[in-house]
C-alpha cells in the first residue's frame, strides 16, 4: 500500500517548519537543559497555537481531532526541530483523560497549550515533572493527579529531557484509566519524533560532508561516505509508511513496529552522523549533539527496541 499526505496535512507540516525555523529551537533546547523554561514554554505556546495538541483532543473539549494521521505528521516536525517538552506525554495526558467529567476539566487547556501534561511511566520517572503543571501517576488503584512537588530532577541520555520522580498520593481521577490506548497514541508519536530526528541528522550530515574536505575534494564524495549516507537514507524512508500506516490503524502492534523501525533508524543515522563528523560530533557545543543525544533517548522511551519486537511478534505480523 502507498501512503501519501494530502494537501492539508503537508501545509501542516510546512507551517510547522517555517515556524520552527524561524524559532532559534537549539537555544530553547539548550535553556531547557539548564531548567529554563522560558524560551521552551513560548515555544510550546506557539505549537499550539497551530493546533497540535489539539489534534489529541476532540472538538468538544476545545481541539480539533482525534487525528493520529496529523499528529504524526505535526510529530515529524517536532522532532526534525528537537523542540523540547513532555510533547509526547501530554498526548497521552488528553487520551487518559478523554472520558468525560475529566475531558471538560482538563482537555480545553491541553489543546490550548495553557497545561503542559507529564505522565510517570509504570513504575518510573516522568519527563519533565517540574515544568508540567499537569502530572500525572499511575498507582495499582488508578490514574492520580499528583499534586506533591516533583522530585529532584535526574540526568538523561539526553539532557533536554529532565526526569523526576512523580508520588502518586494525590487525587484518583480515573480507576479504569485507558493505559494501553494511550500507549498507542504515545508510541505513534514518539515514532514521529524518532523520525523527525533521524531526518534532521541526515539532512545536516549531509550538509557536512559537502563542506569538509580532504585531499582537496569533499569528502562526500568518496564512495564510503555515499554509501553509509544512502544507507541511512534508504531506513529513514522504510519508516516513513510505517508510520503513516501504523497512524491509520492505530492497531498496537503496528504501532509498535512504526516506533521499532523509526527509532532505530534514527539511532542509526546519528551513528553514521557521528562517524562523519569526526572529532567535532562529540562536542556539546556543537549543535549536532542536541539531535545525537534525542536520538539516543527516544529510542527505549515508551518501549525498548525488545519490548516493541516482542508485541509485533506476537501478533504475527
Amino acid at each position: 500500500m502507498r501512503f501519501l499526505l494530502d494537501a492539508g496535512q503537508r501545509a501542516l507540516a510546512d507551517t510547522l517548519h517555517a515556524m520552527l525555523s524561524a524559532a532559534d529551537t537549539p537555544a530553547a533546547v539548550r535553556d531547557w537543559s539548564r531548567g529554563d523554561h522560558t524560551r521552551g514554554r513560548a515555544l510550546w505556546s506557539r505549537i499550539a497555537e497551530v493546533g497540535v495538541f489539539g489534534l489529541a483532543v476532540p472538538e468538544e473539549y476545545g481541539g480539533a481531532g482525534p487525528h493520529p494521521v496529523e499528529l504524526a505528521v505535526a510529530f515529524v516536525e517536532l522532532g526534525r526541530h528537537a523542540v523540547p517538552g513532555p510533547l509526547a506525554e501530554t498526548v497521552a495526558a488528553a487520551v487518559l483523560l478523554a472520558e468525560p467529567p475529566l475531558a471538560e476539566r482538563f482537555l480545553p487547556g491541553l489543546a490550548a497549550g495553557t497545561d503542559m501534561a507529564t505522565v510517570a511511566a509504570p513504575g518510573g520517572c516522568a519527563l519533565d515533572g517540574d515544568a508540567a503543571s499537569l502530572r500525572l501517576a499511575p498507582a495499582p488503584d488508578g490514574l492520580h493527579l499528583s499534586t506533591a512537588a516533583p522530585g529532584p530532577v535526574r540526568r538523561s541520555l539526553d539532557p533536554a529531557r529532565r526526569l523526576t520522580a512523580l508520588s502518586p498520593a494525590g487525587e484518583l481521577l480515573a480507576p479504569d484509566a485507558p493505559y494501553d490506548r494511550a500507549l498507542t497514541w504515545t508510541r505513534l508519536a514518539t515514532a514521529a519524533q524518532a523520525l523527525g530526528v533521524g531526518l534532521a541528522l541526515l539532512d545536516r550530515t549531509v550538509a557536512y560532508v559537502r563542506q569538509r574536505t580532504q585531499f582537496g575534494v569533499p569528502v562526500g564524495s568518496f564512495q564510503a561516505v555515499k554509501h553509509r549516507l544512502a544507507d541511512a537514507k534508504t531506513a529513514l524512508e522504510f519508516a516513513r509508511p510505517l508510520l503513516w500506516g501504523a497512524a491509520v490503524s492505530l492497531r498496537p502492534a503496528e504501532v509498535a513496529a512504526a516506533k521499532l523501525t523509526a527509532c532505530e533508524a534514527a539511532y542509526r543515522t546519528a551513528r553514521t552522523a557521528l562517524h562523519l563528523h569526526g572529532a567535532i560530533g562529540y562536542t556539546a557545543e556543537y549543535d549536532l549533539s542536541l539531535w545525537l543525544t534525542k536520538a539516543r533517548a527516544l529510542r527505549s522511551a515508551w518501549g525498548t527496541p525488545e519490548e516493541c519486537r516482542d508485541l509485533v511478534l506476537a501478533d504475527g505480523l
